[in-house]
């Protein structure tokens, strides 16, 4: 009753027409961002005006989103703020901090138990179970005609006796016969594997060889192959390699599974329902706190798997309304996975080194300037040109709006607002996107376009401009210097 009386209360002293002219105003606004505004009608005509933007609300209102960006990069510049600060950058390329840091803790937790010394290695080797082996592809496709296949049996034929007595020289043969473009580059290596890695007819033959023996030819249904098991001493470099990633795969692996058990990392049921609807629409999950995963010590939410999704490669989320339900929660408990090893890594006290503080600032400082030169626009070059505050801005703002302009009428490139650089913006500033105006702009958008189209229709008549008076048009347009 307290909350009736409230509203109540403010009907009668504002009176109607005042609430109906505030609700109205807002509505007429489709983003804000630090009191500027990107209007209902900016925005109509601007989708309107071409054919270049999908008139849906998801496309709209992710152009508002993308003006909310480039306004407060832009602001922040006429205030002067140092967008390459050590902060701001920490923060912008949080991606990159979280893979580097979670890098230096790997090489602290896992790569010196997956170290192998010479021992070790000649012990692998000669126990087989794992193997290195070279080939040499000649292709046959499977539709090929029986000439064509008489004629890649026989260079194989003619390789295999030069293959047979040509020892660590098979390497030089593979790079200049073989038709397997990603293994001729390596000398025909096709690095450590196991039993059951190849196809049937490759394998029985492969697994007989003893170390230096060469195959004779060997037809599978990729074509015919020349087979070589190399001696130790000549792939023990490359052989302790594998070995090692192998190792440190298994590892990982092992790991892993056991801070999953540790924790009970479990995804909700109908996590994967919630992930493909909030995908269509990122935006507005930015700030949904609906629970994805439960794990003991805390849950994994919807803004979280955004945050994630910003970091990650943007063909993951795309792919993600396609996903299954199993493949979806399979990715949830990875991710989870990481930001849990990631909170380990700050409880270890993992630090960066100055080489990955260098590769930080290189990328951040690449990403400033593309926005400045996207926008052309400096703090140096404001300060020179507005004598306040006030001027700085407004200057700022119509450089964002004449790129923007451009941008959706199709006639400049778009380069995003970094996400994290963005949302570090975000969290100084006062901004929002209103629905409500989205709706409102999507609505005119659509009447001016389809005006158009009926104006340019085959059979309707074409006004006439009347004959120009001489007259000067009083109103000055400014243009942007």
């Amino acid at each position: 009753m307290r909350r009736l009386s409230l509203v109540l209360l403010v009907l009668t002293v504002a009176g109607c027409d005042a609430l109906r002219d505030a609700f109205s105003a807002r509505a007429d606004v489709v983003a804000r961002a630090n009191g500027q505004s990107l209007t209902v009608d900016r925005l109509a005509d601007l989708a309107g005006s071409g054919k270049q933007v999908p008139l849906d609300p998801l496309a709209l209102n992710r152009l508002a989103h993308v003006w909310v960006d480039y306004s407060l990069v832009a602001q922040a510049m006429a205030k002067g703020e140092n967008l390459r600060d050590s902060a701001t950058m920490t923060q912008a390329m949080w991606p990159l901090v979280s893979q580097l840091k979670w890098e230096r803790f790997h090489e602290r937790l896992i790569e010196p138990r997956a170290h192998l010394n010479d021992v070790q290695v000649d012990s692998a080797y000669a126990a087989g179970s794992a193997r290195l082996f070279q080939h040499i592809l000649l292709q046959v496709p499977s539709s090929a005609a029986a000439p064509v296949d008489a004629q890649k049996h026989a260079l194989a034929e003619r390789v295999s006796s030069q293959a047979r007595s040509a020892g660590a020289g098979f390497s030089r043969l593979a790079t200049r016969y073989s038709e397997d473009a990603t293994s001729k580059a390596r000398g025909g290596s096709l690095g450590v594997s196991e039993r059951g890695q190849f196809v049937q007819a490759f394998e029985d033959a492969a697994w007989q060889l003893a170390p230096g023996a060469v195959s004779p030819v060997v037809k599978s249904p990729f074509g015919y192959h020349i087979i070589r098991r190399p001696p130790l001493a000549e792939v023990r470099d490359s052989f302790r390699t594998s070995l090692e990633e192998r190792l440190t795969y298994r590892l990982d692996s092992l790991y892993l599974d056991s801070l999953s058990t540790q924790r009970h990392i479990e995804p909700v049921d109908r996590a994967g329902a919630m992930v493909k609807a909030a995908v269509q629409d990122l935006d507005d999950a930015r700030n949904s706190s609906r629970t994805l995963v439960r794990f003991r010590g805390g849950t994994f939410q919807m803004k979280h798997l955004v945050r994630w999704l910003s970091a990650l490669d943007p063909s993951i989320a795309q792919s993600l309304p396609q996903a299954t339900d199993e493949q979806i929660t399979t990715f949830l408990k990875v991710v989870v996975q990481r930001q849990l090893l990631l909170e380990q890594a700050d409880s270890a006290g993992i630090t960066l080194s100055a080489d990955d503080w260098r590769q930080l600032r290189a990328q951040h400082d690449s990403a400033i300037s593309i926005l400045s030169s996207v926008l052309n626009l400096t703090p140096a070059m404001l300060h020179d040109s507005a004598a306040t505050p006030e001027a700085r801005r407004d200057l700022a703002m119509a450089h964002v709006q004449d790129y923007f302009e451009r941008l959706v009428k199709g006639r400049a490139r778009f380069y995003p607002v970094p996400p994290f650089l963005g949302e570090t913006l975000r969290a100084r500033a006062e901004w929002s996107v209103e629905q409500a105006g989205v709706q409102r702009a999507l609505e005119r958008a659509k009447d001016l376009r389809a005006a158009a189209d009926s104006a340019q229709a085959p059979g309707v008549p074409r006004m006439t401009p009347p004959p120009s008076t001489g007259r000067v048009d009083p109103t000055p347009r400014r243009r942007l210097q």
